[in-house]
């Protein structure tokens, strides 16, 4: 009886919601479509362009981030920040595991496409900011760890990439006897991308809440305007990944081969990430 009740209060998914790998499946074949079949459609997207940042997919990616970060109560972060064996496992699985996993990888998969192992390599130094809030938002885990530990990973990130990228794209392959390349990506360029991408979702979360909370209360906060925003995350969503995939979808139609060769070792990397955080997790005592 017991088990029955907790079975039925349990929160579910919507439809939307749990669908969401079909409907990603088909915005990215939208948007494949959109650039193979409409090539103009790609140059008129890269128009609106401020520097390197491609304004439709900043956009979608904001608002994507906007309704789980309106949602984090930062008055909580604290404990957060308390955990010392949360914050040493990210540091270890993000900046130790994590790219010499994906130097590896692309070394093992890609060493006779330097340009491609160029690229797996600096996803693999990059962390990841967006995505994982909007996961961690499905998967209901806790709200304030993910944003708490996304922020800390964004500024080691301002701070260290342009040295991982030193190190791992120009030193380490000429020691393997493979040929180093150099990449100029500044602390500046790197903060200028964790404030578009993080710190103004995240300013708009905090000042929504802050304003909010004050002016119509807590209950109205949480129980009417929240449900209201939540739609915008699936539709940015989606969005983000439709224009992403139609400003190459020539490209994936012409190299077919060169997509599968570069989507095995993101594969690789991704599942024995999972794995390895969720083995190391488990042994902090993580719940």
């Amino acid at each position: 009886m017991v088990q029955q009740d907790s079975v039925a209060t349990t929160p579910r998914l919507s439809v939307l919601d749990r669908f969401l790998t079909l409907w990603i499946f088909l915005a990215m074949a939208l948007g494949v479509g959109m650039g193979y079949l409409y090539p103009r459609s790609a140059d008129i997207l890269s128009g609106f362009q401020a520097g390197t940042t491609s304004i439709p997919i900043a956009v979608g990616l904001i608002l994507m981030m906007y309704p789980p970060l309106a949602k984090v109560r930062y008055e909580e972060l604290g404990r957060v920040f308390r955990n010392w064996r949360v914050l040493t496992l990210s540091l270890v699985q993000n900046w130790v595991i994590g790219p010499l996993l994906m130097f590896f990888l692309a070394v093992l998969f890609l060493s006779g496409f330097p340009d491609y192992m160029v690229g797996v390599i600096m996803i693999g130094l990059a962390r990841c900011i967006a995505m994982v809030i909007v996961w961690n938002e499905l998967a209901r885990g806790d709200r304030e760890y993910a944003a708490g530990l996304v922020a800390f990973n964004s500024l080691f990130q301002i701070v260290f990439y342009s040295v991982y990228a030193y190190v791992f794209i120009t030193i380490l392959p000429r020691w393997l006897g493979l040929s180093g390349s150099v990449v100029n990506v500044t602390i500046g360029q790197i903060a200028e991308s964790v404030f578009i991408y993080l710190g103004i979702p995240f300013l708009a979360g905090i000042v929504t809440r802050i304003v909010l909370l004050r002016a119509k209360g807590r209950a109205w906060y949480e129980q009417t305007f929240i449900p209201r925003i939540s739609p915008l995350t699936l539709a940015a969503l989606l969005f983000t990944i439709l224009v992403m995939f139609s400003l190459k979808g020539s490209y994936i139609v012409q190299l077919p081969l060169d997509v599968v060769r570069i989507a095995v070792p993101l594969i690789i990397y991704f599942v024995v990430m999972f794995l390895v955080a969720f083995y190391m997790g488990k042994r902090v005592g993580a719940d």
